[in-house]
């Protein structure tokens, strides 16, 4: 994992450098792009009393994205908006797998509850994207 500054999100590609967000001939993309809430992260580590130095990075996740200040849609057919031009619309739930449990034990276990693990969503419309852009909810 390499955490980015900024970065080009496509409908064609996800996330730029991540070529699990590749659209396939004749396929609906449904894991392009998995986004995480900082504050989920934090609970989960907190509910396992990890903190300060052994706190792991919140991309140990493998998201592609971590949002903060923001509870992200916990339900499919919801679109998020970020920065300028970039929206994605929410597919499913980013549930945890035991790859989690190799970065912390027992952290498979509080990704689990009320989605903290994550979403994951297809990009609807093409844009360039930047730590501290705005990220808004429109439906």
């Amino acid at each position: 994992m390499e955490e980015l500054v900024s970065v080009a999100v496509t409908a064609a590609a996800g996330v730029q450098g991540d070529f699990r967000g590749a659209v396939r001939q004749g396929k609906v993309p449904r894991r392009q792009v998995s986004l995480i809430e900082a504050e989920s992260w934090t609970a989960a580590l907190q509910e396992l009393d990890i903190a300060g130095d052994d706190a792991p990075p919140w991309y140990s996740r493998r998201a592609n994205l971590c949002v903060s200040g923001l509870r992200l849609p916990r339900e499919p057919g919801a679109v998020i908006a970020i920065g300028s031009d970039c929206r994605i619309e929410i597919t499913m739930e980013c549930d945890p797998c035991s790859r989690m449990d190799e970065i912390k034990p027992g952290l498979m276990a509080a990704l689990t509850p009320d989605w903290r693990g994550g979403v994951l969503g297809r990009v609807l419309d093409d844009g360039a994207i930047a730590v501290g852009d705005d990220v808004r909810i429109e439906k």
